[in-house]
């Protein structure tokens, strides 16, 4: 599973990578041994404007906005590094985020939710437009190995129209697992 999960982030970083026709760069080489080096450049915490993670924002986000935020789709997914210690005590997965005027006033109430490598957490639901953070505790045994999948899902959110062919879900700041 580390292996597949170390061969899709390289494929996603050599995506990225090709999608910017700007200037021709040198090839980076990058090699995984068994001990999963890719995996310890991994962050546990990121802020979805750090260009470091933007490799392990894995679906489901637009691109930078204000060099500050993303949009989301309804669902999306991040690959994040556990803290040290998090298979013997867990950690507390952070979401920060807002959801605008514009979103809530369409949806009236949209629900949030998450897995960590399969691991659901406690929804919640949000009715008012503004700035949150959603934070969870996630058990020690969803956090063994190098790198693990965060999953969330957004029940509601602003379906692609004419003039906006995205669909919009919520605007992400950050994202995380603290320690405990």
């Amino acid at each position: 599973m580390r292996r597949l999960i170390s061969i899709a982030l390289v494929a996603s970083i050599a995506l990225t990578a090709g999608a910017c026709r700007r200037k021709k760069k040198p090839a980076v080489k990058v090699e995984l041994t068994d001990e999963g080096s890719a995996n310890s450049q991994l962050l546990s915490i990121l802020s979805v404007a750090d260009p470091k993670g933007t490799p392990q924002l894995v679906k489901g986000f637009y691109n930078l906005e204000d060099n500050q935020w993303r949009w989301t789709m309804a669902k999306f997914t991040v690959t994040l590094r556990p803290p040290a210690g998090a298979a013997q005590k867990g950690a507390t997965l952070v979401l920060k985020f807002a959801i605008p005027d514009p979103v809530i006033a369409k949806v009236k109430s949209t629900t949030l939710s998450a897995t960590v490598s399969g691991t659901a957490t406690q929804p919640q639901t949000f009715t008012k437009a503004g700035e949150y953070v959603y934070t969870r505790d996630v058990p020690a045994s969803a956090l063994g190995g190098d790198a693990v999948t965060v999953e969330f899902t957004l029940d509601k959110f602003l379906a692609p129209t004419d003039s906006d062919r995205r669909e919009l879900g919520i605007v992400a700041t950050s994202v995380g697992l603290e320690p405990k």
